[in-house]
C-alpha cells in the first residue's frame, strides 16, 4: 500500500462527524480515500449522508500529524492495515452496514477463509462452560475452522487456547489499539496467537480499552463469522449484544443450553427460547447446519472433469445462479441463492474442484466456459 493512500485512509477516521457509515458512503462514491480529500466541497455536500457541515470538515482538515504517527507505529510493529476496498479486508464484514472503514491486523490467519466461527461467553465461566468449549473445538479441529473471539477472561480465552491446542488458527478482536493488551494477563496467549491466528482491531494505536469500545469490538466479532456460538452467559452482557448483532447480520447463532437454575446459562436459555439461537448439542450439529461436512469423495485439482457428477442440491442452486450472471462475489451468491454463507463457501470449493467454476481475484466466481 502506498504511504499516501494510507495517510488519507487514516485521516478519514479523524475528520469530525465522519463515522463508519459516512466514511463508507464516501468511499463507495469516490472509490478511495485520497479522492475524498481532493473532491470539491459542493460534490461532497451533495451526498445524502454528508451535507454541507461534514463537507466543510473534510475540506478544512489539516491535522495529518496523527496519521503520520500511526504510519510510523504500523511500520515499526509490522501491522497490516486493511482498508475496506482491499481484497484482504474481511469480506464478510462488507455485509454489515456499520463495518469499520479501516482495520489493523497482526497475524498469519486468512480472515477470508471458508469456515469462520466465533465462540463467546461469560468471563466467569463454570466447569461446564470450559468442558463444552474444549469439546466443541476439539471436534471442529478436523474441519479447518478459524476460531474468533474477544480475548477476554473466561470463555473467550478458553476458546483461543483450545484452538491453539488443537492446531486451529484463532483471531482475537481487540477493544483498543495495538500499543497495549487488555487484559494484560493474556500477553502470552496473544503472542502464541500471532503464530497461528492473529490480533485485529479498528482502533489506532493510542486508543485504550475504554468501556464504550467493547460493543464496537463485539460487532466485528459477530460480523467476521459465518456462525456465532454462545457457550455461557447471563441475561445481560457482551455475549447477548454479540448474539443480537450476529442475528442482525443474518448470521447463524447457536447456544449451548444449561440448567434452568443456572444464572450463567440463563442468557443462552433465553436466546433459545426466543428463537434467537439454535440449541446446540455438539460440533457435528454445527457442522451439518453450516454445510461444513467434509466430502467423502476425494477430488483433485487439474484432473479431467468426471463425466457424471452427483451434485448436491446446494451445488445445483449455485450453478443455476451462475448461469444467469457473468461473475458474482461470494456475498452476492449468498444473497441471491438464499443459502447460508458456510454452505455457499463449501459448495463453491466443491464446484471449483470439479472444474465447473473459476475463482477470480476478490472472492468472485464464474462458470468455466464450455462446461
Amino acid at each position: 500500500m502506498l504511504h499516501a493512500d494510507l495517510l488519507y485512509q487514516l485521516a478519514l477516521l479523524q475528520v469530525p462527524q465522519i463515522g463508519t457509515v459516512q466514511a463508507r458512503a464516501l468511499v463507495e462514491y469516490f472509490g478511495d480515500a485520497r479522492s475524498i480529500f481532493t473532491a470539491r466541497k459542493k460534490e461532497l455536500g451533495a451526498l445524502e449522508q454528508i451535507g454541507e457541515v461534514r463537507a466543510g470538515n473534510i475540506k478544512s482538515f489539516q491535522s495529518f500529524q496523527k496519521a503520520e504517527a500511526e504510519i510510523g507505529f504500523i511500520e515499526k510493529y509490522k501491522i497490516q492495515p486493511l482498508f475496506i476496498t482491499d481484497s484482504a479486508y474481511p469480506q464478510r464484514l462488507l455485509h454489515c452496514n456499520d463495518a469499520p472503514t479501516l482495520l489493523f491486523y497482526r497475524g498469519s490467519a486468512d480472515l477470508n477463509t471458508a469456515k469462520v466461527v466465533s465462540i463467546i461467553g461469560t468471563r466467569t465461566n463454570t466447569d461446564y462452560g470450559r468442558e463444552v468449549t474444549g469439546q466443541l473445538i476439539s471436534d471442529l479441529s478436523q474441519h479447518n475452522v478459524l476460531v474468533v473471539s474477544g480475548l477476554a477472561f473466561g470463555i473467550d480465552a478458553i476458546a483461543h487456547r483450545a484452538a491453539l491446542q488443537h492446531g486451529l488458527p484463532t483471531v482475537g478482536v481487540l477493544a483498543h489499539g495495538m500499543h497495549t493488551l487488555y487484559p494484560s494477563l493474556h500477553r502470552s496467549l496473544a503472542k502464541d496467537m500471532l503464530q497461528n491466528g492473529g490480533l485485529l482491531t479498528e482502533f489506532t494505536h493510542e486508543v485504550g480499552a475504554d468501556k464504550h469500545n467493547f460493543p464496537k469490538r463485539n460487532r466485528i466479532v459477530a460480523g467476521l463469522c459465518d456462525a456465532t456460538v454462545v457457550v455461557e452467559t447471563a441475561l445481560k452482557g457482551g455475549s447477548i449484544i454479540t448474539a443480537s448483532l450476529a442475528n442482525s447480520y443474518n448470521r447463524e447463532v447457536f447456544a449451548f443450553p444449561g440448567k434452568t437454575t443456572d444464572a450463567k446459562s440463563s442468557g443462552c436459555n433465553e436466546l433459545i427460547q426466543q428463537n434467537k439461537a439454535i440449541l446446540l448439542k455438539n460440533a457435528q450439529q454445527l457442522i451439518e447446519t453450516m454445510g461444513w461436512e467434509t466430502p467423502q469423495r476425494v477430488i483433485r485439482r487439474n484432473t479431467a472433469t468426471p463425466l457424471f457428477i452427483d451434485y448436491s442440491a446446494d451445488e445445483k442452486i449455485l450453478l443455476q445462479v451462475l448461469t444467469l450472471y457473468d461473475e458474482l462475489h461470494i456475498d452476492e451468491l449468498h444473497s441471491v441463492s438464499n443459502l447460508a454463507p458456510g454452505v455457499v463457501a463449501a459448495s463453491l470449493l466443491n464446484l471449483e474442484l470439479y472444474g465447473m467454476i473459476q475463482s477470480m481475484p476478490g472472492k468472485r466466481y464464474r462458470l468455466i466456459a464450455g462446461v
